[in-house]
């Protein structure tokens, strides 16, 4: 027995050990019924180990054994829009010519019309990660390698670009998002369950059981509480400017004015070779879109430009990468240096500027095969430029996590007016469900109102 995952569900095919690959294919055919398009069957979900249809080649000689999954894929080009059938009438098929998903290929009601996916289309920098080994290379130790030159062992045998040692070694706190899908398939299974799933604060839609928010609510629909958790990897580790002069041109408004500016990064992302199968943002120009600003504020203003500059930066081989804002005050300006408050003691982003953040991310999903969406987490960086240590001119470069992304999109985080470090979670009311969030905090304790630091967590 074989199981087969595709974009129309999983089902079962019973099958001898010993027959050929075509028959398989057959048996495939038969029990997916609405399946009208070319595909192929993989024996792994990352798609690393087709099997093809022969007359010669039999199952046993790909290894496969009873209760295996097969993951059935079309072939890239086509996405399919499968209408379910009503009553005695026959599936019909849509065929459109878009490689990226249109949405989830879940259960539906008889009537309803799935739209299902094809290959992700990843971005470029991605398909070159996943050809390259990715392993770090270690020289024979002339202390512990009791071995010859053409043998290896524990002491210098290649470590995983994912090893908590090494990384901790490079001073490295997260480990690339490369890095931790190699994690995800170094099991035993070699990855062939291993599935990203996006974070949903709605309430499901579609659950016939009671009456829709807030009459009701069960277990199926309701959202999952979150727990805030600091995330183990991340999707962009380094960001650098083509040419300095497009940060000095960008703060020359501010040396002008004395007003904030915030500006978007057009740029592409590349290898990273500092950090174990890493990427980073290349920035080659700074747009600046209209806005409204003071010393202490920037409003965004509708852009009808916004469209013409993706496309001119499209044909350059760019896009837009990141945004990137000031909130510089100056000190002495007859040495030119500015104030320093941000750091530990008060905060590196505040609510307002990370509740942006997601919400730019969230407009710039990261294509990812791995995810049942075709996407997870973005490559949308965030660049804040302000004072460091030294009142010198600084640009520190953040990501927020994807729970920070899906509890903005999902309009569940808010700022607050007098702490800008802080951020408040809303509470359901009779227009929206808001799922619990749960967070821990380490070094403090309550008196009174207040939180007062403490020594020991």
């Amino acid at each position: 027995m074989l199981r087969i995952q595709s974009p129309e569900g999983t089902r079962r095919v019973d099958i001898d050990n010993h027959a050929v690959t075509r028959e398989l294919f057959e048996k495939v055919l038969d029990v997916f019924e609405t399946i009208e398009y070319p595909f192929t069957l993989y024996g792994r979900r990352d798609k690393s180990q087709e099997i093809a249809s022969s007359d010669s080649k039999t199952l046993a000689s790909y290894g496969l054994k009873h209760g295996d999954m097969i993951f059935l894929s079309p072939i890239a080009g086509t996405v399919q829009h499968v209408e379910r059938p009503t009553g005695n009438d026959k599936a019909k098929n849509e065929i459109s010519s878009t490689s990226l998903l249109v949405s989830t290929p879940t259960p539906s009601m008889p009537g309803s019309k799935i739209p299902v996916r094809s290959i992700v289309d990843e971005d470029q920098v991605d398909l070159l990660l996943q050809k390259m080994d990715g392993t770090i290379k270690r020289k024979r130790d002339p202390k512990n390698c009791l071995h010859g030159d053409n043998s290896s062992c524990i002491h210098c045998l290649p470590l995983e670009p994912y090893d908590a040692s090494y990384l901790k070694d490079l001073n490295v706190k997260h480990m690339s998002f490369n890095a931790y899908l190699r994690k995800l398939s170094s099991g035993l299974d070699g990855g062939k369950y291993a599935n990203l799933d996006n974070i949903s604060c709605r309430i499901k839609p579609g659950c016939t059981g009671h009456p829709p928010w807030p009459k009701g609510v069960c277990s199926k629909c309701q959202p999952k509480a979150i727990t805030l958790n600091s995330q183990t990897y991340r999707h962009v580790d380094n960001i650098v400017f083509e040419n300095p002069n497009l940060v000095e041109q960008f703060l020359h408004y501010w040396r002008v004015t004395g007003r904030q500016r915030i500006g978007f990064l057009y740029g592409k992302f590349d290898v990273h070779l500092d950090v174990p199968l890493g990427i980073k943002g290349t920035v080659a120009a700074i747009y600046e879109p209209p806005q409204e600003s003071t010393r202490d504020s920037v409003r965004l203003l509708p852009d009808s430009r916004q469209s013409l500059v993706d496309r001119l930066a499209a044909k350059l081989g760019l896009s837009c990468i990141g945004w990137i804002f000031t909130d510089l005050v100056a000190e002495d300006i007859s040495k030119g240096t500015v104030r320093n408050f941000r750091n530990a003691e008060t905060h590196f982003l505040s609510a307002q500027e990370c509740v942006m953040a997601g919400h730019f991310q969230s407009l710039h999903p990261n294509p990812c095969r791995f995810s049942s969406d075709g996407y997870f987490g973005s490559k949308f960086v965030t660049v804040c430029v302000t004072g460091d240590a030294q009142n010198q001119v600084h640009m520190e470069g953040y990501q927020v996590s994807n729970q920070c992304q899906a509890l903005v999109r999902d309009e569940c985080l808010v700022p607050t007016k007098d702490a800008p470090e802080l951020a408040y979670a809303r509470q359901s009311t009779a227009e929206k469900y808001i799922p619990d969030v749960y967070y821990k905090l380490k070094g403090f304790r309550k008196i009174g109102k207040e939180l007062e630091k403490v020594n020991s967590p």
